[in-house]
């Protein structure tokens, strides 16, 4: 496969840059079309007017720099942490306060409701915070019973 000639860089302000065939510069955003299910299956660059600019179906499309930059703004713009196992919850009624262990330590979620809990697919769960924060549990099953004893009080 043959790598696509992308010139991107990072202006003074830390966006991303890219060149146009016509020379223009223009900002951009990778866009990832199964950012859970299938983080590598391809993304987009889009600008500013959410038009789809270049579409990458993998990562051996791109030079290792442009890669690596790409692979750095999607960091710094999907923060999901994973679920790894549920402490405590403070009511079995909602809004509950969540003490969890998640793939980045430990934290604190308030579900506000029980439609906050969405199921992405029979084993995956995307839980919204009251505050913004999505966390991630992938796979249920995996869960420890005590987890997945309190998990159930809300499914």
């Amino acid at each position: 496969m043959t790598q696509l000639d992308l010139h991107l860089r990072r202006d003074a302000f830390g966006c991303l840059l890219l060149r146009t065939p016509q020379g223009r510069e223009v900002p951009v955003t990778p866009v990832r079309s199964f950012p859970i299910s299938d983080p590598g299956a391809g993304l987009a660059l889009v600008g500013t007017d959410g038009s789809e600019l270049v579409w990458i179906e993998g990562p051996d499309e791109l030079a290792p720099e442009t890669l690596k930059l790409i692979r750095e703004e999607l960091a710094s713009r999907e923060f999901t942490p994973e679920i790894q196992r549920i402490v405590s919850v403070s009511s079995f009624a909602t809004p509950s306060r969540w003490q969890v262990e998640t793939d980045r330590g430990p934290a604190e979620l308030v579900l506000k409701g029980e439609e906050d809990i969405r199921r992405l697919s029979t084993g995956t769960l995307l839980i919204a915070d009251y505050s913004g924060v999505q966390f991630l549990i992938r796979h249920v099953p995996a869960l420890d019973k005590p987890s997945r004893r309190l998990l159930d009080h809300f499914l």
